[in-house]
């Protein structure tokens, strides 16, 4: 998914994954009730973190990587009618491995 936004430094976008629709005992959740979730997937990244030396710190995180991260993390941005999220990579607590 290529999207014409591009972070800067240290930071990364996330595209939101889907709230989940149901409980685990099938009762259908109303948008009210739903909670808004903390994973997502990596869809750009910046060009790292300027070091001391003026070298570039390379992410842990790749696009593509589906990442739990804190609740309150990042900046909310819509782009043609998407909703992301642009936040540092230290407020990526872990990559889903499959």
């Amino acid at each position: 998914m290529a999207i014409n936004i591009r972070p800067l430094n240290d930071k990364i976008v996330v595209k939101r994954l889907e709230a989940q629709e149901k409980t685990k005992g099938g009762i259908i959740l109303p948008d009210s009730a739903k909670e808004k979730p903390r994973e997502g997937k990596v869809v750009a990244l910046g060009a790292g973190k300027l070091l001391d030396n003026g070298e570039r710190a390379s992410f842990l995180v790749k696009e593509g990587d589906r990442v739990i991260f804190n609740s309150y993390a990042g900046t909310e941005i819509k782009i043609e009618g998407e909703e992301y999220l642009v936040m540092d990579e230290s407020d990526v607590l872990a990559v889903v491995e499959n």
